[in-house]
């Protein structure tokens, strides 16, 4: 790892977010599954992943969506299934999905988070739409030591 680096590939399928102290699983679920998921479907997947005890853990979950937002970096431009790009690290591999499921839900709605747009928002969680969703688990490596936080999400406006 060289000094400074943000994110580190654990050679495992994961890569350590060493600011937020999050891990994250390398590959999505579409590019691990080659097809989308729902709501229902991300669960699983995280299920699964918990059963098999992926990287030697087994609490992974579906991220909130303050921490997709601090995973979005508009200077990133890697590029998702259809070669557009998805303002997210290179560490992650080319190929992935766009929409990620948040694990916060309200009733028949869940929060989504597009890394082509660097928004949030609510969605049913049984709908159309869910046809081009995919889910990116993570879990908490240890308590994230941000500096000078400006907000809810870790980021100042500018950053």
């Amino acid at each position: 790892m060289a000094e400074g680096e943000r994110f580190v590939d654990n050679g495992d399928g994961t890569v350590t977010d060493t600011k937020y102290k999050l891990m994250w699983l390398k590959v999505d679920s579409y590019q691990k599954r080659g097809k989308w998921c729902s709501w229902k479907g991300a669960h699983k997947f995280v299920a699964r992943l918990n059963e098999k005890k992926l990287g030697g853990h087994e609490d992974w979950r579906l991220p909130k969506s303050q921490e997709c937002r601090n995973l979005y970096d508009h200077d990133s431009k890697n590029y998702d299934f259809n070669d557009d790009i998805v303002h997210i690290d290179y560490k992650f591999p080319e190929g992935c999905g766009f929409t990620y499921w948040c694990i916060e839900d309200n009733g028949i709605n869940a929060m989504a988070y597009n890394f082509y747009s660097d928004r949030g928002y609510l969605i049913r969680k049984s709908t159309k739409e869910a046809a081009n969703m995919s889910c990116r688990p993570v879990r908490t490596a240890g308590k994230a030591s941000v500096q000078g936080r400006t907000s809810a999400t870790g980021r100042s406006r500018r950053e």
